[in-house]
């Protein structure tokens, strides 16, 4: 948990949480079309499974192909999240087009991705498939084709975040959702392996509303998951390298409670009936947490 670092006042406490990931179960072929689904517009799509995989790859190729539906799913699962060197999935060749253009990532769905990187580069939206649409913008972006690196990231590597989110002991309940991002690009052996603006879940584990005699709020948080740079879910924590990283920011920036953090408004009324101080985490608020296990990523190679 987060300690009372700098100020005694300090009542916010972040669980460095051990979340149980049940093993996944093989895919199946309706587990993909919705993987890939997801991936392209942000959500499930209505319609039997042979429209829907129609409808895929049409969009994505152009084209219906005469496969057998399994063989369909496959393919258009392993195009879209899969990555090997000489062929990098659909959403990590995007994110390589939009960091190289702005250094930064964005949590949109693929298709509206791409809408916007060509609004950027040729004035507006290209029909056509988007295989052949994300070339051209590649080719636009790049002078050669970008080159992707498989590295792994270890345990305990740090990722400077800021909160998306705003939370507040007065109005949030415990088990209520939040979402953050990364602040700052993270870079294994040259490789791109975090882009700034990557999102991240986690989770409320505990409130405690502020009390009287001056008893503070306190709120206790998980950092579970970052999207890394080819889109796989990092697993992260606020362990104590990070809570220390934390604790060195704030110093270097001249504030009391965590560097970033801000506590909401102390109502004194008199005797027992001081209140305690609320817990306010504003959008835009800054900490560390660090990667909780071992994971193999693929990162674009920055020269």
């Amino acid at each position: 948990m987060l300690r009372k670092w700098i100020s005694g006042t300090l009542a916010v406490l972040v669980l460095a949480g051990t979340p149980v990931f049940a093993q996944n179960a093989e895919l199946t072929i309706v587990d993909k079309t919705k993987a890939v689904e997801q991936v392209l517009y942000g959500t499930d799509q209505t319609g039997s499974l042979s429209e829907r995989l129609t409808r895929l790859e049409k969009e994505i190729y152009g084209s219906e192909t005469k496969e057998a539906l399994m063989g369909k799913a496959d393919k258009l699962y392993t195009y879209s999240k899969e990555n090997t060197l000489t062929a990098p999935s659909l959403i990590t060749r995007l994110n390589a087009v939009e960091w190289a253009i702005s250094h930064n990532q964005t949590a949109v769905p693929a298709k509206q991705k791409l809408e916007q990187l060509e609004q950027l580069l040729i004035g507006a939206p290209a029909p056509g498939a988007l295989d052949k649409r994300i070339t051209k913008v590649s080719n636009i972006a790049f002078t050669q084709s970008p080159e992707m690196n498989e590295v792994t990231l270890f345990p305990d590597t740090l990722v400077r975040i800021k909160m998306i989110t705003p939370l507040d002991t007065r109005q949030n309940r415990e088990g209520d959702a939040f979402t953050f991002e990364a602040s700052e690009d993270v870079y294994v052996n040259g490789v791109l392996v975090i882009a700034k603006g990557a999102v991240g879940e986690g989770k409320i584990l505990k409130v405690q509303q502020a009390r009287n005699f001056g008893r503070d709020a306190k709120l206790d948080l998980s950092f579970d998951t970052l999207q890394a740079f080819d889109g796989t879910e990092v697993q992260t924590f606020l362990g104590d390298k990070a809570k220390e990283e934390t604790k060195s920011l704030a110093k270097a920036a001249g504030a009391t409670v965590a560097g970033l953090i801000v506590l909401g408004p102390v109502g004194v009324v008199g005797g027992a009936f001081i209140h305690g101080k609320d817990v306010t985490i504003p959008v835009g608020a800054e900490l560390y947490i660090q990667t909780k296990a071992e994971a193999s990523v693929y990162g674009l190679k920055v020269k």
